[in-house]
């Protein structure tokens, strides 16, 4: 009778858990698991969502392995793919689970760095999203608000760069780690540009950390080539500081293509594929749009490196109020409309 027991054990433990389903790994399942379930619940949650093959054999393999006291409740990403042990160290989220080498660009906003989260199993999409627009996080972190609909997010906070990060992290825990190195970057950029930072924070901007972020994460869209970011800094910064420069519109595109991700049911956003429009550009109640509304929009439109940062910190010393691209990932900058209009003609006549 040992034996037999002792034989069942050793299957359950080698055979079972490590028995990986054919379905396919990237079929993944946001799951919220409720705190407090048992084997039976946690394995009949599991066989509901695809996850495991047989609620009973899943649950004689939790009870042989000490049960799912240590699962935590929440949000988690898991695959039909994974073996039982698997499935044990993600839902427990043990300290020995795989990790993923996840790169974030520079310009990613909050919903593509979901969308790579997900692909790379860190985290689900819809959790991470919720986690970047959590009022209780968003105040524990000391992220400035306005209290702008659309602008209460980790949005711009969210440093690029590349991370080590373990499969299926806790989203909140993933906000924290993104938004600590923002910090700790800004706290030595405002360092080296003190005297931009006392500039921009006096009248007439008055502008803090939220409203640097917000230029830099449109400079961000805007740049192709590094030198010329202080360039298309000093232009936004002379449309809104020069008062002979009336009204006081920034007209940058990626901006009113943001409002259409926040608020696809605007009648200008109706089309929108995920680049701008003029619809999307003259639409007024998308409050994004830089084209309708002066000034900065709510908060920034993506998550903004170092460079950009900088380029508002420290623009270039121009006049140049307007610019359009001119190939190769440049632009050609005016002083004046009559210029600009020109500059826009010549585009246009080499493209044909």
């Amino acid at each position: 009778m040992l034996a037999t027991v002792g034989l069942l054990s050793l299957l359950v433990y080698v055979v079972y858990g490590r028995w990986r389903s054919q379905k396919h790994a990237d079929d993944l399942v946001e799951l919220d698991l409720p705190a407090g379930l048992g084997p039976e619940a946690v394995a009949e949650l599991l066989e509901t969502e695809g996850l495991v093959e047989s609620a009973e054999a899943f649950a004689v393999f939790l009870r042989a392995t000490g049960g799912t006291e240590g699962f935590l409740a929440g949000p988690h990403l898991l695959s039909p793919a994974s073996s039982a042990w698997e499935l044990r160290r993600l839902l427990s989220r043990s300290a020995d689970r795989p990790t993923a080498k996840v790169i974030i660009p520079e310009g990613f906003n909050r919903f593509d760095v979901a969308a790579r989260l997900h692909k790379l199993r860190v985290a689900g999409k819809n959790a991470f999203l919720s986690a970047t627009t959590d009022a209780n996080l968003l105040d524990e972190l000391g992220i400035e608000r306005g209290g702008a609909v659309g602008a209460e997010s980790a949005e711009g906070y969210l440093h690029p760069a590349t991370y080590d990060l373990p499969l299926d992290s806790d989203p909140h825990d993933l906000v924290r780690r993104l938004v600590t190195e923002a910090d700790r970057r800004w706290t030595v950029l405002a360092a080296q540009h003190a005297a931009g930072v006392a500039s921009l924070g006096a009248p007439p901007l008055g502008w803090g950390r939220r409203q640097v972020l917000t230029l830099a994460s449109i400079i961000e869209k805007e740049a192709a080539v590094d030198d010329e970011r202080p360039v298309i800094a000093s232009v936004f910064l002379n449309r809104l500081l020069d008062p002979a420069f009336k009204p006081k519109r920034l007209q940058s595109d990626p901006t009113s293509a943001y409002g259409c991700l926040l608020m696809r049911d605007l009648p200008g956003c109706s089309d929108f594929n995920g680049r701008p429009t003029p619809a999307s550009n003259q639409d007024s109640s998308n409050r994004y749009s830089t084209y309708t509304h002066e000034g900065l929009p709510p908060g920034p439109i993506a998550n903004p490196g170092l460079r950009s940062i900088e380029a508002v910190l420290a623009p270039a010393a121009t006049r140049f109020l307007y610019f359009v691209a001119a190939g190769g990932g440049r632009h050609t900058f005016s002083e004046s409309l009559s210029g600009h209009n020109e500059a826009v003609r010549r585009r246009r006549d080499a493209n044909q």
